[in-house]
């Protein structure tokens, strides 16, 4: 039993444990991932199977950006613009911005319309990804918290080192858009989160592959 507001969890035994049923919600994570490789790309994607109302702050800013969405019960449909606008974005706990989408929102804010600022709120740290968008011609500076990115018309590829899990993918989305071919070292990281994304981006018209990998 856990009280509210408090750091403590306290866990009192039984004897036996009773079977259950239980169905494990939808990843709003990966949700939210391939919406953002859709409108990167300026495509449109269909989404089905999910839960909108744990996306409720990434859809926001998706439409910031100029996406249309229709949002059914458990169905989302993204169309992209040709370019995406400028937004600012805070990280915070649930119900707020997902932290774990901050990085996925950098790469699709490198082509955009002017300027957007991310204040990452919840970890120290986490811009590691911004030095390698650099290397396929991002604009985009950090200091503390706080990153600025403004819109490039095109970003190239290159050969990138993934560092951690949503850094790797953000590199990922850069590929999808950038001119030329882009290499992602470490995408050992990456496939700790998402399970057969390759064949899911392929499924949608990426040219991706996937191989070299190392436990």
């Amino acid at each position: 039993m856990q009280e509210l507001g408090s750091n403590e969890i306290k866990i009192t035994g039984v004897k036996k444990l009773k079977d259950i049923s239980y169905t494990i919600m939808p990843d709003r994570i990966e949700a939210g991932t391939l919406l953002c490789a859709a409108a990167i790309t300026g495509g449109k994607i269909r989404l089905k199977k999910l839960r909108p109302e744990h996306l409720t702050p990434i859809l926001h800013k998706l439409m910031e950006t100029g996406c249309t969405l229709d949002i059914k019960k458990d169905e989302i449909t993204l169309e992209a613009p040709k370019k995406l606008k400028n937004v600012e974005i805070k990280t915070m706990p649930y119900p707020g911005f997902p932290t774990d989408m901050q990085s996925i929102f950098a790469s699709i804010l490198t082509t955009a319309k002017g300027t957007s600022i991310i204040i990452e709120n919840i970890f120290e740290n986490r811009y590691k990804y911004a030095n390698e968008l650099r290397k396929m011609g991002a604009k985009i500076t950090q200091e503390g918290k706080i990153c600025v990115i403004k819109g490039t018309r095109k970003l190239y590829g290159a050969k990138v080192e993934a560092t951690d899990l949503r850094g790797g993918v953000c590199l990922v989305l850069a590929g999808l858009t950038a001119k030329g071919k882009t290499i992602v070292n470490n995408a050992k990281y990456i496939l700790r989160g998402y399970e057969n994304l390759d064949k899911k981006l392929s499924s949608l018209g990426a040219k991706i592959e996937l191989k070299n990998i190392e436990e």
